[in-house]
């Protein structure tokens, strides 16, 4: 899929869509960079938390109206996900029409065709053009688009099975606007569980699993909230005076 026709066929339709505003167009280009990130997965999963700070969206209602929006309009579909260690999932919709091929997948065959053009076991050297002094990468052709994004050429190797200690889950819950006392439950849970889930399956990825912990962490405050508007303002109802002289009339 070509992405600079995507995105140039996306802004044009923001032109003439009077229903989007500002947060509209911003969640999107959040969500368009993570569908980049996932070499254009045909479907790929996202942490809400991560979306809003990207997005610059403060309101968790303003979030769901949005993307609920967007799905209602078109532009992408989504698929809310009622797993807490498991994001919602997004299929981005293809705007405008295009002459080659959406691949969604990892396709082998394509990733050695890459090889020839970006050697993965070869550094990167870079050579300046003679014309405009510009840096040209000698393993890629000099004109037509990249058959592969150069960022992603390899395939991403997840090294957060584990933390590096207490520290590390500390610093990524302060991190996230988070409080660090939390972050010390978080830890000497897991760490009494061996980095394990429930069901006794090994924790792939602990950052996925903190932010989690805090977004039900969240949930289980607002629930727990007292609810102090029913609360009488008159202290002394039940206040009687032990010097009562009972024997007066009534």
């Amino acid at each position: 899929m070509n992405y600079i026709k995507q995105l140039n066929a996306a802004f044009e339709k923001f032109h003439f869509d009077d229903r989007l505003n500002p947060t509209h167009i911003s969640l999107y280009m959040a969500l368009f960079q993570e569908w980049n990130s996932s070499r254009f997965a045909n479907e790929f999963y996202v942490n809400r938390r991560d979306l809003m700070r990207v997005a610059k969206i403060g309101s968790k209602s303003t979030y769901h109206r949005c993307v609920t929006d967007l799905d209602l309009w078109d532009y992408l579909s989504y698929f809310p996900s009622n797993n807490p260690y498991k994001g919602s999932k997004i299929k981005m919709s293809i705007i405008g029409t295009t002459d080659e091929p959406n691949i969604g997948q990892y396709d082998p065959e394509l990733e050695q065709l890459a090889e020839r053009y970006h050697p993965t076991r070869e550094p990167v050297v870079y050579q300046h053009h003679p014309n405009n002094e510009q840096a040209v990468y000698p393993h890629r052709p000099v004109s037509g688009q990249a058959l592969v994004s150069n960022i992603n050429n390899n395939k991403q190797v997840n090294i957060n099975k584990k933390p590096k200690g207490r520290q590390a889950v500390l610093d990524f819950f302060v991190e996230k606007y988070f409080n660090a006392d939390e972050g010390k439950k978080f830890f000497a849970h897991y760490e009494a569980n061996h980095w394990k889930t429930s069901d006794g399956k090994t924790i792939r990825d602990w950052h996925a699993l903190a932010k989690n912990w805090m977004d039900r962490t969240e949930l289980f405050d607002k629930k727990n909230t007292p609810n102090k508007a029913g609360a009488s303002q008159n202290r002394d109802n039940l206040k009687t005076s032990k010097t009562k002289d009972y024997g007066q009339p009534l």
